[in-house]
């Protein structure tokens, strides 16, 4: 492939992230359609943009020996799995089984089978890479007290955030409720565990968007703007769930509100990046920011599917999440020139 080689790790980046997500859009529509179980496709799609970083990297760094290479082609080969479980789900369909009180399809518990042993396998590989594989990539936990003091601070917005939207909503009482709730307790008690199960679908994303793309849009547009149009790029990305997963019957209102959210949440996250220059920061706050609002809606991640949305909602989603994160567009970090 002819061109710089960082043109080309680009190019390789935006055909992964971006043209596998649509392509597999095609069997998100036909299995919407006939009422398929989607639940594979949300979590397949959360490893593509790291997924198209990794590649680049194998293919245009292939002689830089601090690569942790062995960590990247299992990434790229538990994505591979994934996608494949995915499109299986459509061309053959099973029947719904109840497991531990929540109906999953076989291939559904197949999927999280293959992301809890890829979470493992992958942290293995990562500490046997050694900490000079892990920092030439990114992959170190550094910062610790800046660190932490992020993710403290974004549980506490989060809180806020939910407050303000029962407050305009009027069902404060409802937080009374899920606060006496035992099942939401034990639930978030655990969340620091599953993160460990879990984590290589948010680092999916957030070695992507944050590692990857934020910086080279910074340094072409911009601190600010550099991060709004990474906020714009990541709404686009949630496109084909927006349609059909999250809202069949509302895509337009929904995508319209998704756009809103991962911009507001993009400049929070650019935030606590820079603040801390640790990317399993923004990975550790998207995996609260979905586990929070699962654990919050019902208990499970199908609480996300065939929401119902209506133009009207769009206002108040952008005066709460713009109290909330749109401040942190002004800070310190935002008004360089350059990130």
């Amino acid at each position: 492939m002819k061109g710089k080689p960082e043109n080309n790790q680009l190019m390789i980046f935006f055909l992964i992230a971006y043209g596998i997500t649509f392509a597999m859009g095609f069997f998100m529509w036909y299995g919407a359609a006939y009422h398929m179980d989607l639940n594979v496709f949300p979590n397949a799609q959360m490893m593509y943009p790291a997924a198209g970083v990794m590649l680049g990297f194998l293919l245009f760094r292939k002689k830089d020996a601090d690569l942790p290479k062995w960590f990247f082609r299992f990434f790229l080969l538990v994505t591979a799995v994934m996608i494949a479980i995915a499109v299986l789900s459509i061309l053959l369909p099973n029947e719904l089984a109840i497991v531990s009180g929540t109906a999953l399809s076989a291939w559904n518990l197949a999927s999280q089978y293959v992301l809890i042993g890829g979470s493992l396998i992958g942290w293995i590989l990562l500490l046997v890479a050694g900490k000079n594989r892990r920092k030439a990539c990114g992959l170190t936990w550094k910062n610790g007290k800046a660190s932490v003091a992020c993710i403290a601070l974004f549980i506490v917005l989060f809180a806020l955030r939910l407050v303000i939207s029962c407050a305009i909503s009027g069902c404060l009482p409802l937080i009374a409720a899920v606060c006496k709730n035992l099942n939401i307790w034990i639930s978030l008690s655990a969340l620091a565990i599953n993160f460990f199960l879990v984590y290589i679908v948010f680092l999916g994303e957030e070695y992507g968007w944050r590692y990857y793309l934020q910086p080279l849009l910074q340094k072409k547009y911009g601190v600010q703007r550099g991060t709004l149009i990474l906020g714009a790029l990541w709404g686009i990305w949630h496109f084909p769930l927006d349609f059909f997963y999250y809202s069949t019957e509302t895509g337009f209102p929904m995508a319209a509100a998704q756009m809103v959210t991962c911009i507001f949440l993009a400049i929070f996250f650019a935030w606590a990046y820079m603040k801390t220059q640790n990317i399993w920061v923004p990975v550790i706050l998207h995996f609260l920011n979905n586990n929070l609002s699962a654990i919050l809606s019902g208990g499970s991640m199908d609480a996300f599917q065939n929401q119902s949305v209506a133009w009207g909602e769009l206002l108040p989603v952008i005066l709460i999440n713009g109290i909330v994160f749109g401040g942190f567009l002004f800070t310190k970090p935002f008004r360089l020139q350059k990130p």
